[in-house]
């Protein structure tokens, strides 16, 4: 019986506690993607990224048509072509495969790095336009929404959506 009251007392305790930090608490959220899409250099970082895809997917779209080319003359080699000479077809063939692998490793490795030196600027920059919105708007917390595998936030008002407060302090109108 003792521990039945002790159990209920501390539950009662904990909700009272509970209650008072909640209403303590400014919670609110930002949309990254939806802030990211209204800023005026995401189009030209969009831009330039797609023109640097654009110039690795013709530099591999090259080398396969080479890689292909040269596999072409290799199976048309009659079976009077010495060894020796088929064997540096196949080595050379070989090689160029390889080639085309590690380009293909490197080429996205690189779109990658370019992505986030062009991103950076624009995260601090957003970052910092989150922590004037918070502070001005008295918030203890800002958590994320809208991004795709990474939202933070299950459900939450619209009211405590401070994306288009963010934009202001990056100079961007909406509407």
């Amino acid at each position: 019986m003792k521990n039945k009251l002790y159990l209920l007392i501390m539950t009662v305790c904990l909700m009272v506690i509970s209650t008072g930090v909640q209403a303590q608490l400014k919670i609110g959220y930002a949309d990254v993607d939806y802030i990211y899409s209204k800023l005026p250099e995401a189009k030209q970082i969009e831009s330039t990224l797609q023109a640097h895809s654009s110039q690795l997917e013709t530099t591999l779209k090259t080398k396969i048509e080479d890689y292909q080319q040269k596999y072409q003359a290799v199976s048309q080699l009659g079976p009077d072509t010495p060894e020796a000479i088929q064997r540096d077809k196949i080595n050379e063939l070989q090689q160029l495969e390889q080639s085309i692998q590690q380009f293909q490793q490197e080429a996205q490795a690189s779109l990658e790095k370019k992505r986030l030196t062009l991103l950076e600027p624009v995260y601090t920059k957003v970052g910092n336009a989150i922590n004037a919105a918070a502070e001005e708007g008295g918030f203890d917390f800002i958590l994320t929404a809208g991004m795709a595998g990474a939202d933070v936030v299950l459900f939450a008002k619209e009211e405590y959506n401070i994306s288009d407060k963010i934009l202001n302090k990056l100079g961007v109108t909406t509407n």
